[in-house]
């Protein structure tokens, strides 16, 4: 999907039914970012942090032209940093993306993947470990979330959605390139090799005879967080070192997993951070 990199002018693409626009749509299947290992990126706020924070990995910006005036902020830098910058038009541009509404900016970006031992490598304080998660929107949140509460990574099962998808990685919001997010973990090795790194596992859930502001959060821990239906099974729940609950002051029957994981890691980032 890249040409020689020092040609950065070429007409624009106007043709929707060209192959490089199908290339770049076939990049919403699962397979061909796996064959690829790369990933579409839609929209200014992922676009940008991309350029910011991973530039070697960014292969492609797709904008029109008002998109590249707007943001010209990220769509410079990336030109002097030597990126491929394609102007497109709308038309191009929506058949690239999975989006309704584009925004006027894409890029294809590699895929960095990373591993648990490197993760515990770096004597990680704050984790969080998702369990069986299928919603695209409740992972990206997470995330982001993870992101904004200062934690160390994320780390995702295999039985969740795939974080490469488009809509995962629209609701990052450009937070996927800020810190390591490890996939395809099988729960009960995950839980073994977070114990030997001196890292504690709380399964945050509903039958936890203690809240979450009634334990120490001091110490490196991982917040464990189950499905978005049914929450964490026994088994997991019993292989964890401690579980807890989300408080709940009120007469509702339970928060949603990406609501309840954002006040476990900033819970967390408060006692830590004092």
């Amino acid at each position: 999907m890249s040409e020689h990199p020092g040609r950065r002018e070429r007409p624009p693409l106007t043709n929707p039914a060209s192959e490089r626009v199908k290339q770049v749509r076939g990049l919403s299947r699962r397979s061909v970012r796996r064959r690829t290992g790369r990933v579409l990126v839609e929209g200014p706020q992922g676009v940008r942090e991309a350029v910011r924070w991973a530039p070697e990995r960014v292969r492609d910006l797709y904008v029109t032209d008002e998109a590249a005036e707007r943001y010209a902020e990220f769509v410079e830098p990336a030109r002097e940093q030597g990126r491929y910058v394609h102007t497109v038009s709308e038309e191009v541009l929506a058949a690239m993306c999975d989006a309704e509404t584009p925004q006027g900016v894409a890029a294809v970006v590699d895929q960095a993947p990373t591993t648990l031992a490197e993760v515990l490598a770096g004597s990680p304080r704050l984790l969080v470990l998702l369990t069986h998660v299928r919603d695209p929107g409740n992972l990206g949140t997470v995330v982001r979330a993870a992101d904004a509460a200062g934690a160390d990574a994320v780390l995702v099962s295999a039985a969740s959605v795939d974080l490469t998808s488009p809509k995962v990685v629209r609701s990052t919001a450009g937070s996927l390139f800020h810190l390591p997010v490890v996939t395809g973990l099988e729960i009960g090795a995950t839980l073994a090799a977070l114990s030997q790194a001196g890292v504690r596992s709380l399964a945050a859930d509903g039958a936890g005879s203690r809240t979450i502001d009634e334990s120490d959060l001091t110490a490196p821990h991982a917040w464990v967080m189950g499905n978005e239906a049914w929450g964490l099974p026994e088994e997991i729940r019993s292989a964890c070192d401690e579980v807890l609950r989300v408080p709940i002051h009120g007469r509702a029957e339970s928060l949603n997993l990406a609501m309840a994981s954002t006040i476990c890691l900033y819970a967390s980032a408060r006692v830590q951070r004092a």
